[in-house]
């Protein structure tokens, strides 16, 4: 009888454990808002890049001709056009941050939703040693920034978005990573 008592008490509190790891352990979703600000430690010398205003391509809606549409009005409309969605990878967001990976042109997108101060940033970490840089989208709220680079077609990349304070130069949860990406888009 006494056997019987200890292994339903083992089983309670394992489950018990296991309720509470999962609790605490949940990530925050892309719309939740932090409680409270918590830094990143990234290493001191991880290469950050500032971010284009993204090309507009077959995605983006070109004003019809004839339209009285200035220069400046187009580049803030390419800014807002979203990454192309056949071809862009690993899709990863934390609270006010969006990246992704097109494998075609080896390009990193940052996306900002929240109109907090912060800028996106996507840092970009590689399976065959490459430094790290961390892509920063500094061109606003509901915007999407580009950073073109060149990586080993051989090689993954893996993302992690996070948030970028650009007056203090520190990162801050929350942040989400995605799975190994193949930079030759073929899995």
């Amino acid at each position: 009888m006494r056997e019987n008592w200890r292994s339903k008490l083992s089983v309670l509190a394992g489950a018990s454990a296991l309720a509470l790891a999962a609790v605490t352990a949940t990530p925050a979703l892309a719309d939740d808002a932090p409680e409270a600000s918590v830094e990143v430690q990234l290493p001191v010398d991880v290469k950050v890049v500032e971010g284009a205003a993204a090309e507009p391509g077959p995605d983006f809606p070109f004003p019809a001709d004839g339209d009285e549409t200035t220069g400046a009005a187009v580049a803030v409309a390419s800014a807002k056009a979203a990454p192309p969605s056949g071809t862009c990878l690993g899709a990863t967001a934390a609270y006010g941050s969006n990246g992704c990976f097109q494998h075609n042109g080896d390009i990193v997108w940052a996306g900002d939703t929240q109109k907090d101060g912060m800028s996106a940033a996507v840092g970009v970490y590689t399976d065959y040693g490459r430094a790290e840089e961390v892509c920063v989208n500094k061109l606003g709220v509901n915007t999407w920034a580009t950073c073109n680079k060149d990586y080993r077609e051989t090689g993954n990349v893996r993302l992690r978005v996070l948030r970028y304070d650009g007056d203090t130069g520190k990162f801050y949860q929350p942040e989400a990573w995605s799975g190994w990406i193949p930079v030759d888009g073929k899995f």
